[in-house]
């Protein structure tokens, strides 16, 4: 080639389409291992986030107090009860705590304790300055209770018949010590979640996403440190002796987040914690409607994702890694930019395997896994706004009471 024709070639060349190429080259990159990472936690997480303890086998396991707080729960408090009651392989009382209803709720369970001794209802005081009302109930649960295994269970939870026994199992009564040669003192279950709106399927399944994408079990397993500590309210099991050691709920009586907070008080205190998949074990359908989801998730997410140090992170973690993907993909198609398309379809399939696995392994909705994107999104948005609210320091409100949130 000619100096002169090169001189053209090189002054007439579109380099800033090459430029573009080449920077999606580079985007294509980062997006792709942004979506692997969690990828591969959660294939190592699998088998540690597993069904709890063994079947019914007639093995001796000591008796549990089971504790429900209950504020205005005549809807499905008496489902509550009854899966308790049928639960198999273990001695146990039900005691639940009237917390203020106004509804039937008390009424409901006053019948049954009527026709079972194993049942009793018990009536909150005042609610005391400076305490969350779950957190009150459940301390005042566990001064009222006569054995030595606590399992709090939230009044929407409906348990199967060997939920309890399973999980009592995993805290080694039998004597046997984890590797590390101590018993582990506090168990949660992450129940099923029945969804019947469009923003509990988009949103609720989530839980799972972030739990087992990026939080490395291994860690939460192998290790006491609180930055693995994790948890879910719903059903949380623990040894008298560790809980009354740490100062259980009342040490944590301002937040609203017990899932979380609870386990890592125990690590704090050098007590081993761990979580299971009680899917297959227990239902709960946490809200419902749009307006309960947004108003239960917001709540409490400042003690969780939503803090100044977190959200930043979670936010490029997940817009680069899920969000991103798909509307890069279709500008990569556009573009006739194939090799980039290739990567991006591949970030893609990363995150949709993970959530139709999850939504067949889980119970989990299709819809909200079919829209992945859109769900992570709006997940986003939610915990931004509970960050904003904190930050300009708006009350929160969760069954007729105000709290100051994070």
């Amino acid at each position: 080639m000619s100096l002169p024709l090169t001189l053209h070639w090189i002054f007439e060349y579109d380099w800033r389409s090459l430029t573009d190429y080449y920077h999606m080259w580079l985007e294509s990159i980062v997006v792709l291992t942004l979506a692997g990472l969690p990828f591969l936690i959660f294939a190592v997480n699998l088998s540690l986030f597993r069904r709890p303890g063994r079947e019914w086998n007639k093995r001796l396991l000591p008796p549990v107090s089971v504790l429900i707080p209950a504020r205005n729960e005549e809807a499905s408090i008496g489902a509550a009860i009854e899966s308790v009651l049928a639960s198999r392989g273990v001695d146990l009382e039900l005691i639940v705590l009237d917390d203020g209803s106004t509804d039937a709720t008390a009424a409901i369970v006053r019948g049954y304790a009527e026709k079972d001794v194993r049942v009793r209802l018990e009536t909150a005081l005042p609610l005391p300055e400076g305490w969350n009302g779950k957190q009150h109930a459940c301390w005042s649960l566990a001064s009222l209770a006569t054995h030595d295994v606590f399992c709090f269970l939230d009044a929407d939870v409906r348990l199967g018949s060997e939920a309890i026994y399973r999980m009592v199992g995993e805290l080694n009564w039998a004597g046997s010590t984890s590797a590390e040669g101590s018993e582990i003192s506090l168990v949660s279950g992450f129940p099923a979640q029945e969804t019947g709106t469009f923003l509990e399927r988009l949103l609720l399944p989530l839980i799972h996403f972030v739990l087992l994408c990026y939080l490395p079990l291994p860690g939460e397993r192998w290790s006491r440190s609180s930055g693995f500590a994790a948890g879910c309210g719903q059903f949380m099991m623990v040894r008298r002796e560790a809980y009354f050691a740490t100062g259980g709920h009342s040490a944590i009586r301002r937040t609203m987040h017990d899932g979380l907070l609870l386990p890592q008080l125990f690590r704090r205190y050098r007590f081993r914690t761990a979580v299971f998949d009680l899917s297959q074990d227990a239902v709960c359908r946490m809200y419902r409607g749009a307006g309960a989801v947004w108003s239960g998730l917001t709540k409490n997410a400042t003690e969780g994702m939503a803090t100044v140090m977190r959200l930043p992170v979670f936010t490029v973690l997940l817009v680069l890694g899920e969000v991103l993907p798909l509307p890069m993909a279709i500008f990569a198609f556009s573009c006739f930019y194939i090799p980039q398309l290739r990567l991006l379809v591949a970030a893609m399939a990363l995150g949709y395997a993970i959530r139709f696995f999850s939504a067949w392994r889980y119970r989990q909705s299709l819809l909200g896994a079919a829209l992945h994107p859109l769900g992570v999104l709006a997940l986003l948005v939610l915990q931004w706004f509970a960050l904003l609210r904190k930050l300009l320091r708006i009350r929160a409100t969760w069954k007729g009471r105000a709290y100051r949130v994070g």
